[in-house]
């Protein structure tokens, strides 16, 4: 069997590096811990940029359209991205308790039911909080509750 090598792959919009796991190595180590800081710093980066894109481009963009129908675009365009950020924004409150949650030892395992959640769920949603098996078992509470 072929040792397979570390690619590097897309996270968010920017590369990273998927975190090689040594044989025997504790689960959530400072070499862990450090790696998932790392993407969650460059995540929030990331989005932060974001902001003062759209900040830069609202400022830049904003005119008084005589065209009525001309504004109304402007102003449903200008609505969809402030929606965006307000998202964004709440995800960088989620990255920011991610974070400190990283500092007080307590990441990478499940609020349900305390198991690993397991380095690759947490490359692929680093701001998760409960295992596969629980999100699981909440999304099919939240479908049969909601309809």
């Amino acid at each position: 069997m072929a040792k397979k090598t570390p690619s590097t792959e897309t996270f968010a919009l920017r590369p990273f590096t998927p975190y090689v796991e040594k044989k025997g190595e504790e689960y959530m180590n400072d070499d862990q811990k450090l790696h998932f800081r790392g993407l969650l710093l460059n995540w929030r980066a990331e989005l932060m940029e974001e902001v003062d894109r759209t900040v830069t481009h609202m400022k830049d963009e904003a005119a008084n359209f005589p065209d009525p129908a001309d504004r109304a675009s402007q102003e449903e365009e200008f609505s969809l991205e402030l929606r965006t950020r307000d998202r964004e924004r709440k995800l960088i409150k989620k990255i920011d308790s991610t974070l400190e949650l990283i500092e007080n030892d307590d990441y990478g395992y499940c609020n349900a039911c305390g198991v690993e959640i397991g380095i690759r769920r947490l490359e692929a949603r680093p701001t998760a909080t409960l295992c596969v098996d629980c999100k699981t078992l909440a999304e099919i509470k939240e479908k049969q509750i909601g309809g």
